[in-house]
């Protein structure tokens, strides 16, 4: 079968290629704001815990991580309500069995007030976390403590970072699965310029974002600035890390996969040469001998032709042979690099499940990136055979039940429970990459339909016919060529007679006006004297002498062409580049007419296009996989924090200032509410200060709680007053987690008023 490589319809292609990218921008869109709130190591907790009051100093600030993190000096940091650090600077491992905790020492005498805590770290799969939380001592006080508005990993450079590693898994599913599509289905591929630069360019794209990824990673898990990425001491901080060495290791492998594709595009394609295409004059020399019956020579020349033949037989399998093998070293490789610095490396059976996903990464490379590599074949390239088609079928085949079998364990291992499916961010997204992944292989079942309906057309024909017409078009080529510079030498003939002729005729003209003024000056003859002798006028072109000499100017008239000794014209550069235009259109031309695809070719090369979109969907969907709390972790961190996640389950603390625009308006409000859950009874705790941080009065002050999202609300609060600057209210209900909006209004007189709005988080 030959399957043709014409050009697609545009308006098909784009339509598909929009399609993938709308929803990949939908995913990315979707996820994109949360993804900084998606590390992967979570604080369960903390000492003293977030918001609360103790009556003494304590000794030290202690946190408690669900996996292990790696930590430095300036991860825990305590600031006083003024915002100075007052910890000894010292990371404390308090780790011990399976509890991973880290502290900073306190010294003794701090003052009452409110402390901050920022703490920052890297979890153990590479992502970073970072939080901050406030305690208070002795009674709480006002704070001008900077905490980090942005998360860590967030912002301008963590959407970078973002980026980098959906194309390096992209880079790597080109490079490994179309080198794989090129020895294992198709060795004549090696010969398609699209398929060369399809492989080149994943490589190009891995090593690139490698380099770029290992730049960003010390503004990605520390400042957040990006021009951090010219840190040449985080840098070498970096590189003494997991994550660091795992990328190290990928540009070392990298340089090796650049020697290989060298190989596979240099020595292999020249192996794969159809016979004939480089030594047309032997085969000619071969005829002759025949036609003069020297039957001797011509089976001499058979033997050699038979040796020579198994000797690249022989060659051509001793290639195919050491680049499957060490293709299959450095694409394992490469895949390590992940799994040694992600989720695999930490968490249930690290020891088993880095295996797996390594065999799930080499399983995605080959179906997804053989798919890209049939893909630019069917469309910009000679004609596949069915034979070639068939066995990347096969190979497709085997890598879905890779996937199949990897991606349960997989599952298993990070989602945990069938209801964390729908309960959890992972658990969503991993059902959307399931489905997707169910219509990736019902088109790729459509797809092996249109190939069983294909006609076969034998390999050597396929070569022969793309010899002849390579040769065809050579020379269609070049009697174009030959019958456009024909036209040019015609034109400059042209234009060289009009040049001779306009300068006969200027000659001519400068003769006459000469002898005229000769006569004139000469005056009139004697009297009865002989009349001057004349003879006939002389020629256009002539010289007026009598002895026949032709003037200095004077050009022989010739119509025979050019004069001699002229050089042959130059050719027009840009009539050459719109004769080379013209020419590649007349074997685009005649390629699509040649190739021009029946309903099942048409069929093939639609549905093939169709897998390439929705994998591209699928690569999107797997990234966002590697950068999102997996469910099981989060499950886990509920079950410490008693049913409540690590953030909104706690007691919440807002700091609200206000402005009613009279006399004495101006103030701050702190309120607290505790267990800041919807499944008990809340307390709120409001307290109203002047501008100097003095308690105060105001004649009234009223408390409501919003849910938009479920349209509750709003649900007043009964506050009451129990002393200068003080309200409490108890027995708050709010009846579903999630998002709230506290409104907080403060009236200071009689006509003085304003409303403040803030958004609240309240646990399960």
């Amino acid at each position: 079968m030959v399957t043709t490589g014409l050009r697609p319809r545009r308006s098909a292609v784009l339509r598909l290629l929009v399609v993938a990218l709308a929803l990949a921008g939908t995913l990315l869109g979707g996820l994109g704001g949360a993804a900084p709130a998606s590390a992967h190591a979570a604080l369960t907790g903390s000492t003293p815990v977030q918001g609360s009051v103790a009556d003494r100093a304590p000794e030290q600030v202690t946190l408690t991580f669900s996996e292990g993190v790696a930590m430095g000096d300036d991860s825990i940091r305590v600031l006083d309500p003024q915002g100075k650090r007052v910890d000894d600077k010292k990371l404390r491992n308090l780790s011990s069995n399976r509890v991973v905790k880290y502290g900073a020492g306190l010294p003794s005498g701090l003052r009452d007030g409110t402390y901050t805590v920022a703490w920052q770290a890297v979890s153990a799969d590479s992502h970073p976390v970072s939080g901050a939380f406030t305690f208070s001592i002795g009674a709480p006080s006002k704070t001008t403590a900077p905490v980090p508005q942005q998360e860590a990993g967030g912002g301008l450079v963590g959407a970078l970072y973002g980026i980098a590693r959906y194309l390096a898994y992209a880079g790597f599913v080109l490079l490994a699965g179309g080198a794989a599509f090129v020895v294992a289905c198709r060795p004549a591929a090696a010969l398609v310029r699209s398929v060369q630069r399809l492989v080149v360019y994943g490589w190009a794209m891995l090593t690139g974002t490698t380099v770029v990824m290992l730049l960003l990673r010390t503004p990605y898990t520390g400042s957040g600035d990006l021009a951090d990425v010219f840190d040449l001491g985080g840098l070498q901080q970096v590189l003494i890390t997991k994550t660091g060495a795992a990328l190290v290791s990928r540009l070392l492998l990298l340089a090796a996969a650049a020697l290989f594709v060298a190989v596979l595009f240099g020595a292999y394609a020249r192996a794969h040469q159809p016979a004939g295409a480089d030594e047309p004059e032997e085969s000619g020399e071969v005829d002759e001998r025949g036609q003069r019956g020297e039957a001797d020579e011509r089976d001499a020349a058979d033997a050699a032709d038979a040796v020579e033949e198994a000797e690249e037989a022989r060659r051509r399998k001793d290639l195919t042979f050491g680049l499957g093998f060490g293709g299959v070293i450095v694409a394992t490789g490469l895949a390590a690099t992940w799994a040694m610095a992600e989720h695999a490396s930490t968490g249930l059976q690290p020891a088993v499940a880095m295996p797996v996903d390594v065999l799930h990464l080499l399983a995605v490379a080959a179906w997804l990136g053989g798919l890209a590599a049939l893909v630019v074949s069917l469309y910009w390239g000679p004609p596949v055979e069915r034979a070639a088609v068939r066995r990347f079928s096969r190979i497709a085949f085997g890598a879905v039940v890779v996937l199949v079998a990897t991606g349960l364990y997989q599952s298993w291992r990070q989602v945990g429970t069938w209801r964390a499916l729908t309960d959890t961010a992972y658990g969503r997204l991993l059902l959307i990459k399931v489905a997707l992944v169910v219509v990736l292989v019902g088109i790729a079942w459509l797809s092996r339909r249109w190939t069983g309906l294909l006609a076969e057309v034998p390999a050597g024909q396929v070569a022969a016919a793309e010899l002849r017409a390579a040769k065809d078009a050579e020379k269609e080529a070049k009697r174009e060529a030959e019958q456009d510079a024909e036209k040019d030498a015609r034109r400059e003939e042209r234009e060289g007679q009009e040049e001779r002729e306009a300068e006969k005729a200027t000659v001519g003209a400068s003769v006459t006006a000469a002898t005229a003024a000769a006569a004139a000056a000469a005056g009139p003859a004697p009297k009865g004297g002989p009349a001057p002798k004349s003879g006939p006028a002389p020629k256009s072109g002539s010289s007026p002498a009598s002895d026949g000499t032709p003037a200095p100017h004077d050009t022989p008239a010739t119509d025979d062409g050019p004069p001699a000794g002229d050089d042959a014209p130059v050719p027009d550069p840009t009539r050459t580049a719109q004769l080379a235009r013209q020419q590649a259109a007349v074997r685009t031309a005649r390629t699509k007419r040649q190739r021009d695809a029946d309903p099942e070719r048409l069929g093939l090369r639609r549905s093939v296009l169709a897998e390439a979109a929705v994998s591209v969907v699928v690569l999107v969907v797997t990234t966002a996989l590697t950068a999102t709390e997996p469910a099981r972790t989060e499950a886990a961190v509920k079950a410490t924090s008693g049913g409540q996640s690590a953030e909104a389950g706690q007691p919440q603390t807002l700091t609200i200032p206000f402005d009613t625009g009279g006399p004495d308006g101006k103030g701050t409000a702190r309120v607290r509410l505790a267990p800041g859950s919807s499944g008990r009874a809340n307390t709120l705790q409001l307290r109203i200060t002047d501008p100097s941080d003095k308690a105060r009065d105001v004649p009234e002050v009223k408390v409501s709680f919003t849910q938009k999202a479920k349209k509750l609300g709003p649900l007043s609060v009964t506050t009451r007053h129990t002393g200068k600057g003080q309200w409490r209210a108890s027995g708050i209900q709010l009846p579903v987690p999630g998002k709230w909006q506290l409104s907080l209004v403060v009236r200071t007189s009689d006509i003085d008023q304003v409303t403040e709005i803030k958004n609240v988080k309240i646990g399960s």
